[in-house]
């Protein structure tokens, strides 16, 4: 049995099919990368734009919560801060999901579109917080 199993393993019948004399890295399927290597360009793009993005959402919230231009909290604020943070966790969980393989590549164009919305977003909150009210003046 042992020799038709040493003669299987080296025709490439059994086992390895047809990786009889060829390195063991080139064809592991678990040892490579689902996607591909990541390029050192594509790791500084995600994180300067997770950067930015996890700056301007953090600014809007406290924003909406220590400035007010009186005493008071206003609701609004407070609303337009909640709304920013419920889509940065629906926006977490695709990262979330694309680094964990269960999406393919091309999600990675939309985290890149969710992620400038959201810019824009805290964007006109802050714009919204920040401006004077012209009633008051």
């Amino acid at each position: 049995m042992k020799d038709h199993l040493k003669y299987s393993m080296e025709i490439g019948v059994a086992g390895s099919d047809s990786n009889v004399g060829r390195s063991r890295d080139q064809y592991e399927p678990l040892d490579r990368p689902l996607f591909g290597e990541s390029s050192n360009r594509d790791r500084l793009v995600n994180l300067v734009v997770g950067t930015l993005t996890g700056v301007m959402v953090l600014s809007t919230v406290i924003s909406a919560f220590a400035y007010s231009g009186d005493t008071s909290v206003k609701v609004p604020n407070v609303y337009f801060a909640l709304c920013v943070l419920f889509i940065l966790i629906s926006h977490l969980i695709l990262i979330y999901w694309y680094r964990q393989g269960d999406l393919e590549p091309k999600f990675r164009n939309l985290i890149y579109y969710n992620a400038f919305t959201m810019l824009l977003l805290c964007i006109c909150a802050n714009i919204y917080i920040f401006v004077v009210d012209p009633s008051k003046h």
